[in-house]
């Protein structure tokens, strides 16, 4: 049987992708998201992101001048709000990782009969895909391929913090599951030391009372 080639992956073998091209296959580009939203109506749209994350959005409103967008984190904070504007763009750091919301408001005017629903459009994009490479190879004055390789570095960083704050996660799920498990056997230890007490408080108090009743001995 004739040895297979060098460098040649052997038949039914799939070959080894480059890590580069790894990186550009596990983060594909953001779609922006579209839904439709009814007159006199609230929507809103919630998303995790990381801290000291540079977050831009693009908003287009159909036909829908009366409307409100607000972006607020878990605490209230207004982090964006915009009134009366079917299109614009927005663009905020977060500073810390937290849930935040983007909430979409028709507010149609009094004497105003019943509109069909529009369209809203929200291309919303974060960490990487956020930053504007063409304006940093304009600014540092990067070859195609310097900027390529500094959106590889980033990106790779990025999914270099994703790992580091999942082990955090993971780490402090297994201190809360470590410190349950403690309580819950020092719990039980707990109540086996009340039903055995309680039992044989039982058995001395029933022995007691059969003698003051003379149906013992």
């Amino acid at each position: 049987m004739p040895l297979p080639l060098p460098g040649r992956p052997r038949l039914g073998q799939a070959p080894l992708l480059p890590p580069l091209l790894l990186l550009v296959l596990l983060v594909g580009p953001a779609r922006p998201i579209s839904f439709q939203l009814p007159g006199k109506a609230r929507k809103c749209l919630r998303e995790e992101i990381h801290r000291d994350t540079l977050v831009t959005g693009d908003k287009a409103l159909c036909f829908l001048p009366s409307s409100l967008l607000q972006i607020t984190d878990s605490a209230g904070h207004i982090l964006y709000a915009k009134e009366d504007a079917t299109k614009g763009k927005f663009a905020f750091t977060t500073e810390d990782y937290d849930m935040f919301e983007a909430c979409f408001e028709s507010k149609l005017p009094v004497g105003t009969g019943r509109m069909p629903d529009q369209l809203v459009t929200l291309d919303m994009k974060h960490g990487v895909e956020a930053k504007n490479y063409e304006e940093i190879a304009k600014v540092e004055k990067l070859k195609p391929l310097e900027v390529e390789l500094r959106r590889l570095e980033d990106l790779s960083e990025s999914i270099v913090n994703d790992f580091a704050y999942m082990k955090k996660r993971e780490e402090e799920m297994r201190d809360t599951n470590e410190s349950t498990n403690t309580r819950v056997l020092y719990f039980s230890i707990f109540s086996m030391c009340c039903l055995i007490g309680l039992a044989t408080w039982q058995v001395f108090y029933l022995r007691r009372f059969f003698k003051a009743k003379k149906l013992i001995e």
